[in-house]
Order: C-alpha cells, then structure tokens, then sequence
C-alpha cells in the first residue's frame, strides 16, 4: 500500500474527503504555466483510496477534465458504492470548488492466491548509470521534473542516439525511473511514473514533442522493493492529432510490477526553441 510523503495529502473531519495544495514540486509545464502532472494526480486518488478503505490498490483509471495550478487547493472526495470481502470499488471526484479536475474508477483489495506468475519480460538495456538524462523542459524552475531521476536507456535522447534525426521504427522506448529523494516505490510512485507514456511521443515520432494526458490507467501486479522503475513504453500510433501509448514497469530485478496505457494530445514543439531550451549538449 502508498504511504508516500511524496504527497501531502491532507485529511479533513471527514474520513472521505482529503485536500491536496497544488505545489510546484507536483507540477509541469512551461515557465508562468504550472500545472499538477496527471500522474500526480492519479498517485494522490490512489493514495486517498487506499487510506480511506485500508485496502490496496488492484487497477485504477483517471479521466483527466481540466487544469490545477499553483497555488490552488484541490479537493478529494471518495465513493465508495461497492465494499465486498475482499475487493472494494470505488470512484474519486477531484475538484477545486465546483470545478471538476479529474474522476478516477478503481478497485482496491486483495485475495490469497498460490498462483504468481509472470510472462512480461524487462527488456535488456543498460543499466540506469549507464544511461544519458531525459531533457529537461523548463531547467530554471523547481518543478516535478527536479524532483525526479529519469534516464533514457533506448529512444531518441538514448547515449547510443538510436533514432536521432528520424522517427522511431517501432514506437519503442526503454526508460529507468526513481525519485531523487528516496521516496519507496509504491502504488503512488508508480501512477506517477505510469504518466511518462505521452513522453515517449517525441521518442517515437523523432520530433521535439509531448502530449497533455487525457487519461492514465495503471494495473498492479506485484510491488517489491527496488530502487529503480524500468519503464518499457511502447507507443502503439498517431493519429488524428492524438497518440496512444502503454507502459510494463519492472523492479531492478525484473519483476513486474504494474502495466498501463495513456491517450495523449499531440503537441509539437518549435524546433529551435526546443533546440536551445531542451536539447542535451554534446
């Protein structure tokens, strides 16, 4: 289960209603344009869910309505319509005043099983000290991005510059993962970096590009200790101004942990300015 300090989730009189302040450490975006990262967003549902029912997270899903900037306060309410045995499922309302900023569908739970396997296999890549940063979009300001370590061990920003200059032959990009200041891999941390799937846009199309999330599921597996998230992203096509990407995300030693998919907005960035700004040297 997510206990993570990552977010400051804060509780109220009412056991299924929780606040989050929207602080730049949680959020992305050009400089004056700050905005709460939807993995974020998804990691403070899953956080609530979790703590109002006492259960782990199984699968969660957001559907991502509008914009939380700083230094707004966001609302967290928690449904929860069904409690079995075993499996609880459960709806999240995000909101600031009647604003409506995310909804999130999720079960939580957990049954005895003799049964664990896996068929995923981590893809062989260079480890993480081996691997060049992701560029940064905005490297003057402390944002998300400040507080994260993401290494790209195959795509466009790849040491080896596999597909530099032109698009991706398979959409497939390898990212390694972790925060910066030690917080646990949990079911928090994973959302978290379940969102990095519209990342992989620039990889894939070999252009200066991102998209804004309009969704984020992510399915857990098994969460074990490690330090590092291998991300295996891989995205699946454009069109229509729209990307579609899912994610594997392994442990250190090959254990999956969760799976997810995303649906993205395209934007393409003006190559000069993402040149000059984003482009590593060298």
């Amino acid at each position: 289960m997510s206990d993570s300090p990552f977010i400051d989730l804060k509780s109220t009189h009412n056991p299924h209603r929780w606040y989050l302040p929207i602080e730049p450490r949680l959020c992305v975006g050009p400089p004056g344009k700050k905005f709460l990262f939807g993995g974020v967003g998804l990691a403070t549902a899953i956080t609530a869910l979790e703590r109002t029912t006492g259960r782990p997270c199984i699968w969660a899903t957001a559907q991502y309505l509008s914009f939380a900037n700083p230094p707004d306060i966001m609302d967290i309410d928690v449904k929860v319509p069904m409690a079995g045995k075993n499996i609880t499922q459960a709806r999240v309302r995000a909101h600031i005043n009647e604003r409506e900023i995310y909804t999130v569908n999720a079960a939580v739970g957990e049954r005895e099983s003799e049964h664990s396997h896996q068929w995923l296999a981590m893809p062989d890549v260079p480890k993480p000290e081996d691997c060049d940063p992701m560029p940064r979009f905005d490297k003057e300001n402390v944002d998300l991005h400040h507080y994260l370590d993401m290494r790209v061990a195959r795509g466009r920003y790849a040491r080896d510059r596999a597909v530099e200059g032109g698009k991706s032959e398979d959409g497939h990009v390898v990212l390694w993962g972790r925060s910066k200041t030690g917080e646990p891999i949990g079911s928090a941390m994973l959302a978290i970096i379940n969102d990095f799937v519209p990342s992989a846009t620039s990889h894939a199309l070999g252009l200066p590009a991102g998209a804004n999330s309009l969704d984020n599921t992510l399915r857990i597996r098994k969460i074990v200790e490690t330090e590092w998230v291998c991300c295996d992203i891989q995205i699946e096509g454009v069109h229509n101004g729209f990307v579609h990407g899912r994610i594997a995300m392994f442990a250190d030693d090959g254990t999956l942990m969760a799976t997810g998919s995303q649906s993205g907005i395209i934007r393409i960035f003006d190559p000069e300015m993402f040149k000059a700004r984003f482009e590593k040297k060298g």
